[in-house]
């Protein structure tokens, strides 16, 4: 059984990203072939990027960013839980993912968007981030639009059909997490000859 961590994607004060992973989290628990985390980044208080060496380098000097790696690396797969701002997913999200590099490795990633139009230009941009990380997205998302799937832009009542597309992005994203088992499983055999 992989391990999926459903990251909370904003940490802005009255965000609507938190209700959203529950819901997702909620639906997730159901299932029997993976075991599901909701990762919330304000848990994690990272600050603007302060890494002095890019993070493919492998060298990190402070605890919050260990932290941060340490969570991430033991996951084998993500749903990201994105709010669209300005045609793009969040600061804070983009500065979270900077913040790694082999962690992110082999992995695969799902998306739960959401915005004025479903958050759809967030997941197209986290896309092509995660692509230069090696990470494997699928096809199948949530777009979740704040005039139908929140009352008065507020309270989070998914419309009819979100489930269901929530459940065909969690087969693919469990299908593709397992499928890259055998990937991980040979960069960590790489980093440990290296290591030795």
């Amino acid at each position: 059984m992989i391990n999926v961590a459903i990251i909370v994607g904003s940490t802005r004060p009255g965000r609507k990203a938190l209700a959203v992973a529950e819901w997702v989290g909620s639906i997730a628990a159901q299932r029997a072939d993976a075991r599901f985390e909701i990762l919330d980044l304000a848990d994690f208080k990272l600050p603007l990027l302060d890494e002095p060496t890019p993070p493919s380098m492998g060298r990190v000097q402070h605890g919050h960013t260990r932290a941060w790696g340490a969570r991430v690396a033991s996951f084998d797969a993500f749903v990201f839980v994105a709010p669209e701002y300005n045609h793009g997913p969040s600061a804070a999200l983009k500065n979270a993912i900077d913040f790694l590099y082999a962690e992110w490795n082999d992995k695969a990633a799902g998306f739960v968007t959401y915005g004025g139009s479903g958050g759809v230009r967030a997941a197209e941009q986290l896309r092509l981030i995660l692509a230069e990380l090696q990470v494997a997205t699928v096809r199948a998302q949530v777009a979740l639009s704040l005039f139908s799937d929140f009352e008065a832009f507020t309270t989070f009542v998914p419309g009819p059909g979100q489930a269901q597309r929530l459940s065909t992005m969690l087969d693919q994203l469990v299908a593709w997490g397992g499928a890259l088992s055998a990937m991980r499983a040979a960069a960590s055999s790489r980093r440990e000859s290296v290591q030795a």
